[in-house]
């Protein structure tokens, strides 16, 4: 299934389940005034397969979202600036509340006609909960001619392994949402991202 634009990726997501809010750092130099201009290319980070269709997508929604703030899209053999996308996954088991799967209660009483003794079993049917996903998108940008990191974020989410936030298009169109709003940011800030409700 081909990657779609950013903005029909959001529509969807309003169709699926509920997202926990998107946690986004950004670092910059003081003077930001490269930044949001000028022509731009986006590549894979080292170490990412920039053959991997996965890859291309995540780097297509990145320049979507850099072109909408002002940027131009050029060859990396051309552009002024590069800007290179690394992608991240994590799967986690959370901690079971540490409980007895069987439970026994004893109760008493006593009365005029005696006393009673009784005996009861629980059992938890809790399920085990489902693993957790964690994503990150980073994106570093780079002066492609003295090699000098302008700007660099990541952005990133974690949620049940179960969910379609889990990889793939629906993350990445939140991701990228949540890390350039804003753009460039704060420098060291982190901030939390509420996406939009469901």
């Amino acid at each position: 299934m081909r990657w779609l634009p950013l903005a029909i990726m959001l529509s969807l997501a309003g169709c699926a389940t509920p997202l926990s809010p998107v946690e986004v750092t950004r670092f910059h130099l003081p003077d930001s005034a490269a930044l949001g201009h000028g022509t731009l290319a986006v590549v894979a980070a080292p170490g990412a397969d920039p053959a991997s269709l996965e890859q291309q997508g995540w780097q297509a929604l990145v320049a979507e979202r850099l072109v909408a703030l002002g940027y131009t899209s050029a060859p990396a053999d051309s552009a002024t600036q590069i800007a290179t996308v690394a992608v991240t996954r994590e799967t986690s088991q959370p901690a079971q509340p540490a409980r007895s799967p069987v439970q026994v209660g004893v109760s008493g009483a006593t009365g005029s006609y005696g006393s009673g003794l009784g005996l009861g079993l629980s059992f938890n049917l809790s399920p085990k909960p489902a693993p957790q996903v964690t994503t990150q998108l980073a994106v570093t940008i780079r002066d492609r001619a003295s090699g000098t990191t302008l700007w660099e974020g990541r952005s990133r989410f974690t949620v049940a392994a179960t969910s379609p936030y889990a990889g793939g298009q629906l993350a990445g169109a939140q991701l990228a949402s949540a890390l350039f709003a804003g753009f460039p940011g704060q420098s060291g800030e982190t901030i939390t991202v509420q996406p939009p409700a469901q």
